[in-house]
Formats: structure tokens, sequence, C-alpha cells
């Protein structure tokens, strides 16, 4: 058996996509050492476990503690999961030579021409892009697998400049040079693919429905609220959270999240504002904590007289449950928690189309955004 080595820098020579061929060729030599050496090879990596979760109040964000597993040839699970690592190494240092590509789908079916190293679902082969994140500290963007979903939608006046699919620098502005369904995030939003060029905003407003989306584009809040207006598409995808920290930090504008008043909404703004558990290992790098809520809340349900659903069982557990989560320990959110539980409704952000289609950016905006000091 011969030692795995490193191949020269991949054509295009990105700095992620270097890090990524040296860091997998770390883990081929490491088994390979340990089966030269006659040991059972094993991989340590942290335990994603909820025993090993800590939010870490410094930075306001979910994180891997220090517990670690092995993962070891001893038995045949162990052995195969093994196997298949050493099969995706070589697939993304294959794509990463060629300048290729594939969605996590993609490489599962992939898989099926690897005999006994195939899965058995996509969880598997999900789980292991995301341990291998963790053991090299790269992202799966870094090994040029890429997710299925769609990504979210920018409307505002914000110019950028990205690589086109010929590799030349292209100048979109956000408002001016696109349709109505917006700039379309890559699953790629890194400063060598996406660059930061002028922008007047002083707010970013993450939204949460396409209706309200389009309801604040027709009203021309990007512009009379000198707004980048997002539509995250529900639970956002990675590049969207992303993208979002990016423009937050180097453009030095807040964010805002505009979403439903449900339970699933606040583990919506949670997930963008401190990140989740699944992605603990790259938090910091996708969360944004000085994120602010401006969405629909339970004392708005009363405030405004807003229509409403009735709470489900599993609403209502969702809710107790978080109580507890450090995300909501914000005296804010317990007050607002604890009076959805009394009130036992809740509401959509469209609920405000009660009161007339241009209401919601005539007033509720303008009150939400006072209250905060964000008043544009």
């Amino acid at each position: 058996m011969s030692k795995p080595k490193p191949e020269a820098k991949p054509s295009g020579g990105a700095q992620g996509g270097d890090k990524a061929v040296r860091e997998l060729y770390q883990i081929a030599s490491q088994i390979y050492d340990q089966l030269n050496g006659g040991q059972i090879p094993k991989m340590s990596l942290p335990l994603r476990t909820k025993a090993n979760i800590r939010f870490d109040q410094r930075s306001a964000v979910w994180k891997y503690g220090s517990l670690k597993g092995v993962r070891s040839a001893k038995k045949l699970k162990g052995a195969l999961m093994l196997l298949r690592t050493m099969y995706v190494l070589d697939f993304i240092r294959e794509m990463i030579a060629e300048t290729k590509s594939s969605t996590l789908r993609e490489m599962y079916y992939i898989s099926e021409g690897w005999d006994l190293a195939k899965f058995h679902s996509q969880d598997e082969s999900d789980l292991l892009a995301e341990d291998l994140e963790i053991i090299t500290e790269c992202l799966r963007e870094d090994f040029r697998l890429r997710p299925e979903e769609s990504g979210a939608s920018v409307i505002g006046n914000i110019t950028i400049e990205e690589i086109t699919r010929n590799g030349e620098r292209r100048r979109i502005n956000c408002r001016d040079d696109i349709g109505d369904a917006g700039y379309t995030i890559p699953y790629n939003v890194e400063r060598e693919k996406v660059k930061f060029v002028d922008h007047d905003a002083k707010l970013i407003i993450a939204i949460e429905s396409g209706g309200m989306f389009d309801r604040l584009v027709e009203n021309g809040f990007d512009e009379d609220g000198k707004s980048i207006l997002v539509h995250i598409k529900g639970q956002p995808s990675r590049s969207t959270r992303r993208l979002l920290k990016r423009m937050n930090e180097e453009l030095k504008v807040p964010v805002c999240s505009f979403l439903d008043c449900d339970p699933w909404s606040f583990r919506i703004h949670a997930s963008l504002a401190f990140g989740a558990i699944k992605t603990a290992h790259i938090s910091e790098y996708l969360a944004t904590p000085t994120a602010e809520w401006i969405g629909i809340t339970p004392s708005d349900i009363e405030n405004y007289q807003l229509p409403t659903d009735t709470l489900t069982p599993r609403d209502v557990a969702a809710l107790n449950a978080e109580l507890s989560d450090p995300r909501f320990s914000g005296e804010m959110w317990k007050n607002e928690i604890e009076l959805m539980l009394r009130l036992n409704k809740k509401a959509e952000q469209q609920s405000l189309a009660k009161y007339g289609l241009d209401f919601v950016t005539d007033r509720y905006l303008p009150e939400k955004l006072g209250a905060l000091g964000l008043a544009t």
C-alpha cells in the first residue's frame, strides 16, 4: 500500500480548496499510518450529542464541548464508516482537482457505485460531510459540496461583484439590475466569490414569507426605508445566514428578523442570531448575535387585535421547551412566550393586512423599528 500524497493546487487555486486538500490528505495519511503500523484504524471527533453542546455566553452562539468520540474499525459498523470516509475523501479530492461540484444528494447516489461503501440513506452521507467539516475545520463549500435548497432572494440598493460561470467579474445592483424575484443568493458567498461594492442601506430585514417579501418590495420599503430586504424562505440556508452575517459585519448595518408569531418562527430567529445545534461547529461563522426581532409578537396580537389561530399541542410543547432554551433567556422573550401560552394564540405576519396593504410599511414597521432606535 502506497501512502497517499497531496495533489498540486487545483486549477483556480481557491484558498478554501487548497486547505481542504491538505486537511483531507492528513485524514487519509493518519489512517494509512495506523494500517501500516498494524493498528486498527480509528478517527476521533467531537461527540454530536445534546450533552456535548453548550451555549457560549461570551460569543452568544452554540458550540461543541470537549467530549470526544472514536470511530474505530473494531466493529463492522465503524469499519464501514471509515471505508465510506476514504471514498468520500477521494470523491472530494477529484472534484477540487477538476473544479467540479456536487450536491449532497448526488454524492449519496454516487456512492451506489462504491460496493460495500455505499450509504444506506442520505442522512448517513450528510452526517459524514458534517463530520469532515468538524475534523478539518473547513466548510462543505470548500469540499465543493452544495445543498439542494435554492438560495434566498435579495432586493435593495446594494451593488455586489460576483464571479460568473466563465470566471469573469460582474457587478449587479440588487435593486436596479434584477427582476421582481430579486438577486438569488448562490451557495458559495465567500469573499472570493461575492464582494460588496457599494450600498446606502441603514437596515437589513430577513423576511420569512414570500408574500410579505413581495408586499414590502411592492410598497417600496427597500427605497423608502433604506433597507436591504432578504426573503429567507422559511428556515434560512447556510449561504443565507452567512451572507446576512457578512453584510452585518462588513457593511456595519443592523439585521432584523421579520417573521410570524409562532414557536417555529422564534426558532428560525434563534438559528439566524445564535446558531443551531446541528451546525454548532460553525456557529461563529454563520450566526449574527446582534440580530433584532421585529416580527409579530403575542403583544402585537393584543395591541393590534390581529387575526389568530389556536396553538396546537405541538406548538405548546415547543413554547415550553423554549422557556428553558438559553437563546430565549432574555426578559422580552420570556414575557412574550408566557403571554403566548396564556393567549393560546399564534398569528402570521400577513395578518397585518387586516388594516390594508400599506399598514405594514406605513405604520407597523416604522413603530417597531422606532422602538428599537432603528427608524430609517
